[in-house]
């Protein structure tokens, strides 16, 4: 009956070690050689061991052939994954290279369109700008010839109309800054030259008028004489001969110097 208790006693601490962590076996096992039966507990335990490792070697004997089916699966796939590594460090060796191929079309690409953007503005602002320039230069050549109302015309129409549209630029600014001065050089040029004019014209007022007055008696006498040769009925008329004396006491007389050549006479 002993015997029985004892068996069901080890049993049981077999089932408490085979259940229970390491780390609380001690009292456990402290109970085992406080008793009598220690060797009999050695051996049951043996026997314990070894009913699992027969089960551990069935185990591994019926997944042995499983386990060495997946080592080879496992060693191709280690040959298919270094293949794949080195396709894909290619790949990407590659990758980069054409990258960096692409990134340096891209810039170039980058660099054209702001090329052609700078292109385009400058022509936009060029195309502002030339009205601007061809009319500051027709002004100067206006002024170089002189013609001063053209000259100021141009003037106005640079200042109103071309300056405001070509924008902000330094030549436009200096060019804004000189009109007054353009003006008034004009001006001054005109009025200078008018004074001019009429002081020339006062000096040669004596010349003037006798060339036109003689000028004057020259038409008289060629359209009396026109007259009467058109006319020959006329010159028995006193009114045709009192017409040529008139003209003759109004224009031009002996004190001035004139001996009276070309002038009518009464015998026609």
């Amino acid at each position: 009956m002993a015997s029985v208790e004892t068996a069901a006693e080890h049993e049981r601490i077999l089932r408490e070690i085979e259940s229970t962590d390491t780390n609380c076996i001690g009292p456990t096992l402290r109970s085992v050689y406080d008793g009598q039966e220690h060797g009999l507990f050695m051996e049951k335990l043996d026997g314990r061991i070894r009913n699992h490792d027969r089960d551990i070697e069935k185990m591994c004997n019926h997944h042995f052939q499983g386990f060495v089916d997946s080592i080879t699966e496992l060693l191709k796939v280690r040959g298919e994954a270094q293949k794949l590594k080195s396709q894909v460090t290619e790949t990407n060796r590659r990758l980069q290279d054409d990258g960096k191929d692409l990134i340096g079309s891209m810039e170039e690409l980058r660099q054209c369109r702001v090329q052609q953007r700078n292109i385009a503005t400058t022509i936009d602002k060029l195309t502002h700008c030339l009205p601007v320039l061809e009319m500051y230069s027709r002004l100067q050549e206006q002024m170089k010839a002189k013609r001063y109302y053209p000259a100021l015309r141009t003037l106005e129409q640079l200042e109103q109309t071309c300056l405001p549209r070509a924008g902000q630029y330094r030549f436009c600014s200096i060019m804004a800054e000189n009109i007054p001065k353009l003006r008034t050089q004009i001006q001054d040029t005109a009025m200078t030259q008018l004074r001019d004019f009429l002081e020339s014209i006062r000096k040669h007022s004596d010349k003037i008028g006798e060339t036109a007055i003689k000028q004057l008696y020259m038409m008289a006498c060629v359209c009396v004489r026109c007259v009467l040769l058109w006319c020959p009925q006329l010159k028995a008329r006193p009114l045709v001969y009192l017409c040529a004396a008139m003209i003759w006491g109004m224009l031009f007389t002996e004190d001035e110097g004139w001996d009276g050549n070309g002038a009518p006479t009464t015998d026609g």
